[in-house]
């Protein structure tokens, strides 16, 4: 083999902002493109708002009805958030969506006796969520005050570039549970759908129809309507009847009963669910989740404005932005979402995939999710999407995050065992420590008589 040369190689400068994009965040695509980018944003975002309560409203011992009722709030409140932040807060073009951060502190408050003895399960799914409000109003103080009074601005130029590639990055890969491991659950559905997506979005990209690169924009809504109208047809054909449960929550079409449990026209409104109850114990464990998601949101800013091409954000509108994340998680509280607030990490991955990251085009989505939840039976119509439809998309948008995260070495030096000490420990441990307290819990869980775990995720 011909040993390379060194006029051969090729150096690449580091770049602040990602060359190739076809809008930035201040540039605008036509009105009837921008519109159907929203609608591939807002689809994109149900698959959070429906896995969530799914996960924890029937431990809370709420049903269909209650299920439906709280997909229907998220996503109203996921719209208000999300205009928020890109009106007021750092003004990056990103979905503030529910975290899943705060699963582990509700769980903890669902297994609390003074819920668990409760013999009616709606009575107690209102008494639980009414805790969960109650601690979610009190632990947004934190987000509020660290933001606006410029503190979490002095802890943000800590954020050195050697520093934001295990963040950023961890962001991504932090979340691979929600990947493949959720697309074995349904190979059938989920391998097709993860194959053609990557096919038509990189090796078809520069098919281009009157001037626009429809394969590489909108793949992502070609493939989930083929793979949908195709997981509908095997379930319509009874494929599913005689598989385990655990197959036909992750294949079928009708899985959740969302459907036929919303109301046609139903708008969320706070203190649905009654007067919040607080408990200092039930605070102090949700004040934990909303530190992880502080750290969380703060890397997903940072990838956004790197998918976006927009300038790094200084570390006073990083904390404009967690401030309005404050005020996202206090709405959360209000209204009875079921979880706190967060970036969402998959439609920051989208903005790379599709090279479009205009505001304009989260803010069109943020109107698809008000106008979707209160249209009740059109918005369960498109949730009942399975999950892993949304599993294997999250394959390709949570690797894109994390090598955002990974792109940020350009402007370290690596020939330095200090800073491949640094990177390689964090990335390591920020993968081997939340195994460690996930597998606990998952042991503390099966231990659990009263609330079985949920076979859906």
């Amino acid at each position: 083999m011909a040993e390379v040369k060194p006029e051969d190689m090729v150096h690449h400068l580091p770049m602040d902002q990602l060359q190739g994009l076809e809008y930035c965040i201040d540039s605008n695509p036509s009105w009837g493109e921008g519109i159907a980018l929203g609608f591939q944003h807002y689809i994109l975002s149900l698959g959070t708002a429906v896995m969530i309560p799914t996960l924890l409203v029937p431990l809370m011992g709420g049903n269909d009805d209650d299920k439906a009722k709280v997909v229907q709030t998220l996503l109203f409140v996921t719209g208000i958030k999300t205009l928020l932040q890109t009106l007021f807060g750092t003004r990056l073009p990103t979905v503030m969506g529910g975290s899943y951060a705060y699963v582990v502190p509700i769980l903890s408050i669902v297994r609390d006796p003074s819920f668990a003895r409760i013999a009616d399960g709606h009575t107690r799914f209102l008494q639980t969520m009414r805790a969960v409000q109650g601690s979610l109003i009190v632990s947004s103080s934190i987000q509020i005050i660290l933001g606006y009074s410029q503190l979490w601005a002095i802890c943000s130029r800590f954020f050195s570039p050697l520093g934001m590639v295990p963040v950023v990055a961890l962001v991504g890969l932090g979340l691979f549970e929600r990947g493949f491991p959720v697309v074995g659950k349904c190979v059938e559905i989920g391998l097709p759908m993860l194959i053609l997506f990557v096919a038509l979005s990189q090796y078809l990209k520069h098919v281009h129809i009157r001037h626009v690169p429809v394969f590489e924009r909108f793949s992502l809504l070609m493939c989930i309507t083929l793979v949908w109208v195709y997981a509908h047809i095997l379930t319509a054909s009874g494929a599913y009847k005689h598989t385990a449960l655990v197959t036909q929550i992750n294949c079928r079409t009708d899985r959740a009963n969302l459907i036929s449990s919303s109301q046609w026209i139903s708008i969320p409104y706070p203190l649905q669910w009654g007067a919040p109850t607080f408990s200092a114990d039930h605070a102090f464990g949700m004040m934990a989740a909303v530190m992880v998601s502080l750290i969380e949101t703060t890397g997903a800013f940072k990838a956004a404005a790197r998918l976006a091409s927009a300038t790094p954000p200084p570390a006073y509108v990083l904390s404009r932005g967690i401030g309005w994340q404050g005020i996202g998680t206090l709405l959360d509280g209000l209204f009875g979402t079921g979880t706190g607030s967060t970036v969402s990490v998959e439609n920051v991955g989208l903005l790379g995939s599709t090279r479009v990251g205009s505001r304009r085009v989260i803010q069109i989505s943020a109107g698809f999710m008000i106008f979707f939840s209160i249209l009740g039976k059109f918005g369960a119509l498109f949730a009942s999407i399975p999950f892993t439809i949304f599993a294997a998309i999250y394959c390709v948008m949570f690797g894109i995050v994390a090598a955002v995260g990974l792109s940020f070495m350009q402007f370290t030096n690596m020939n330095s065992m200090r800073n491949l000490f640094i990177i390689g420990v964090s990335l390591f441990l920020g993968l081997s420590i939340p195994e460690y307290f996930s597998s606990s819990m998952t042991t503390s869980t099966l231990a659990s008589h009263h609330h079985p775990p949920s076979p859906s995720l």
